[in-house]
């Protein structure tokens, strides 16, 4: 028999698992996202999540309260009525009365292979540090911090020069096959939870801007998980002159390479760039004001020279 579902996400990672449970034939009663920001060159008009915009395309209810704290919230969610609660990427707290509500709980689709990488930012985190492998997630919440027993598994290879944002495409079309595996289960009253190992653990914390920028003599293989973990968002950067002006420029791609020199110094005419040790290629870059381009076309605008500095 369907379940009866409250979903509850934000942003487009969350929008494939919304759209499965659906056509998976579950009774949505409602959506829970985060409110509609601001947004537009100026900042002045409000956009709705893209979970909203979805669930409105389904013809779903769409409940947008900043806080789920207030005794007039819980109740409002106690009287859905739901069977449970499928919470992908959210971005507010669940108290105890809202994952209480749900007659089966609430299962949370997170990016990681728990216990490594609890927290905001695990897909980022994964490649920041280099991990070579991740995966989704479907486990039931707690009050603690992504602390709750694990009910699916599907892992994930992330190659070399793989990034952040190619990651995270891949992930959110697994974990929307993964939720509607869990909730077929569910269904059956065949879905068993394994408790979550005590070793191991890791935070992946928001990412803070003030860690962005490139540091050119940390070894390659550290600046290289760097700028791919940061793409496409917020970014990697450095700065360099171009044409007589202290340029921003954003680094989206890049890949390891040969070579040697002072740390942040262009090496050669394909944009390799010397580290504390070893060097790395940049792939694709982007100019303040400007669009993601390929680094040789970068070159042929900028003109920048062999020994160059990147600062």
């Amino acid at each position: 028999m369907p379940l009866r579902v409250v979903f509850m996400g934000t942003p487009e990672f969350s929008v494939p698992t919304l759209r499965a449970i659906a056509e998976a034939g579950h009774e949505i009663v409602a959506v829970y996202t985060q409110p509609p920001r601001a947004a537009g060159r100026r900042g002045l008009e409000l956009t709705p999540s893209p979970v909203q915009r979805e669930a409105e395309r389904l013809g779903i209810e769409v409940r947008t309260p900043v806080s789920l704290k207030s005794e007039a919230e819980q109740q409002a969610f106690r009287a859905l009525r739901a069977d449970v609660a499928v919470v992908v990427a959210y971005g507010l707290l669940l108290p105890k009365p809202i994952l209480e509500a749900p007659r089966l709980g609430c299962l949370n689709g997170h990016a990681s292979l728990l216990p490594r990488w609890r927290g905001a930012a695990p897909v980022q985190r994964a490649v920041m540090a280099g991990d070579t492998e991740t995966g989704m997630m479907v486990m039931r919440m707690e009050e603690g911090l992504d602390t709750g027993p694990v009910a699916m598994i599907e892992k994930c290879a992330i190659g070399p020069d793989m990034t952040a944002g190619d990651l995270h495409d891949r992930l959110m079309l697994i974990g929307a096959a993964l939720m509607a595996e869990a909730l077929a289960r569910l269904e059956r009253d065949a879905l068993t939870f394994t408790t979550q190992a005590t070793v191991g653990v890791t935070y992946a914390k928001k990412i803070d801007k003030a860690e962005t920028r490139v540091d050119w003599t940390r070894p390659a293989g550290e600046v290289h998980d760097h700028i791919r973990g940061l793409s496409p968002f917020p970014g990697a950067w450095c700065e360099t002159e171009i044409g007589g002006r202290l340029e921003r420029l954003k680094l989206l791609r890049s890949t390891l390479s040969q070579g040697a020199g002072e740390s942040g110094g262009i090496l050669d005419d394909r944009l390799t760039v010397a580290c504390g040790s070893g060097a790395i290629r940049l792939v694709e870059v982007q100019r303040a004001g400007g669009r993601p381009i390929a680094a040789q076309e970068f070159l042929r605008g900028a003109k920048l020279e062999k020994g160059t500095k990147f600062s």
